[in-house]
């Protein structure tokens, strides 16, 4: 590592170029990680301009003193002289990558993010300069030590709904498939689907005093997990007979096509699918609709006038279809989340880039904060919107307690010899 060892404890400035590649990462004697990094040229060097954000690795002694000053004067009311906070929704900076935090600090002052407190404490009489030393001074501290939070109980939300399953058996088959005339299939319908209905029955909306009292006391996250284990499940038609004709009831069933699909074709989140269902329920819920036992106004005009033969018919017809694998996927565990944040956070949320922040041992309140606000956009990043897209509370709630426990490592920037 060109003369680099093990025992490195100070910061040194690197020269970069047009191009930049890491090429080793290891772990000194004092705990720092030690990056280095190739400039292939002098002639690059001289001609590439420094961008802003990395001028935070090129600054002297005395411009950290300066960024001390400024931390001083600005900063340490929240995140404390020495970077570690002892308010849980704001975060720990010492260690910090420096060049992360010029640009978040850069972003406060122009009022792409938003937070009056943080704005006000980047006044615009705070230069370049200024941001870049006080970055390079906070990066330049000992890291927080990990949380005392706990682990987190591993939750799998398949095997939970597959538990309050076992009370749904008795009516709705082994994992969702009927075998009762009259009692649905639950298999092959969009989880979201399940759920407004299974609300629908605890509010009264549709009536059936048995199931409004074995819903009432379950929560909404047990619905959800009840709805993902049987989307989950292998979709299988109804094993009930059916007593209508399929031939009749496809012709008829031109009228359910804008809605429920063509034949064997999924449901949606309002919408079921039809496919594969029991035909005695289907039938009765077709003449609930119709009879206004049922309100939805959607479903008025389509059924009005059918008569009992054709809603035997048509309910046969949809009965005999072979039901399609709802779109789901089984949830990530939060190790596989965290692998996934650790390509560009660094391992264990220890980043190696400068633009990257790190994530090991920082308030557990913080991350949540902060991963909510990706997700709903209040907080802006294509690339942290599309992973956040996809985390429930639960996981985000587990990824922060994840990160809060892990070993923060500061970082030494260091250059190879040119060749």
């Amino acid at each position: 590592m060109g003369g680099v060892t093990e025992t490195c404890t100070e910061r040194v400035t690197w020269q970069r170029s047009a191009q930049i590649l890491v090429l080793s990462v290891l772990v000194s004697a004092t705990g720092a990680m030690v990056v280095a990094y190739h400039a292939p040229g002098a002639a690059a060097q001289t001609a590439a301009p420094k961008p802003d954000e990395l001028r935070t690795l090129y600054v002297t002694p005395l411009e950290i003193a300066e960024g001390k000053r400024v931390a001083e004067a600005s900063c340490a009311g929240c995140h404390g002289v020495d970077g570690i906070s002892t308010i849980p929704s704001v975060p720990h900076l010492a260690g910090q990558r420096p060049a992360y935090l010029f640009l978040e600090l850069k972003a406060y002052q122009s009022g792409v993010r938003g937070e009056r407190a943080m704005q006000g404490a980047v006044k615009k009489y705070l230069n370049d300069d200024a941001l870049i030393n006080v970055s390079a001074y906070y990066a330049s501290l000992d890291p927080a030590q990990p949380g005392s939070t706990a682990p987190a109980a591993a939750i799998d939300p398949v095997e939970i709904g597959k538990a309050a399953a076992a009370s749904c058996a008795g009516c709705h088959g082994e994992h969702g498939v009927s075998k009762i005339p009259g009692m649905p299939n639950l298999v092959g319908l969009d989880p979201k689907y399940l759920v407004t209905a299974m609300k629908e029955y605890q509010s009264g909306q549709r009536k059936d005093d048995m199931m409004k009292s074995l819903l009432t006391a379950v929560s909404d996250a047990d619905l959800n997990n009840l709805a993902l284990y049987y989307a989950l499940q292998k979709a299988e038609r109804a094993q009930t007979p059916s007593l209508g004709d399929p031939t009749k009831g496809k012709a008829a069933a031109t009228t359910c096509v804008g809605c429920h699909g063509q034949q064997d074709s999924g449901g949606s989140a309002v919408n079921p699918s039809l496919a594969g269902q029991d035909a005695e329920y289907l039938a009765a819920a077709t003449r609930a609709y119709r009879e206004g036992l049922r309100s939805d106004e959607t479903m008025k005009a389509p059924v009005a006038g059918l008569g009992d033969d054709i809603i035997r018919d048509i309910s046969a017809f949809y009965a005999n279809q072979q039901p399609q694998q709802p779109n789901v996927r089984k949830p990530l565990t939060t190790e596989e989340w965290a692998q996934r944040c650790d390509r560009c956070h660094g391992v264990n949320g220890n980043s190696t880039n400068p633009r990257f922040p790190a994530l090991a041992a920082q308030h557990p309140e913080y991350l949540e904060k902060v991963l909510k606000a990706y997700r709903t956009r209040a907080r802006r990043s294509p690339e942290m919107a599309a992973m956040s897209d996809g985390l429930s509370d639960e996981d985000i709630k587990n990824l922060a307690a994840h990160y809060a426990r892990q070993k923060a490592r500061a970082v030494v920037f260091v250059p190879l010899p040119t060749r």
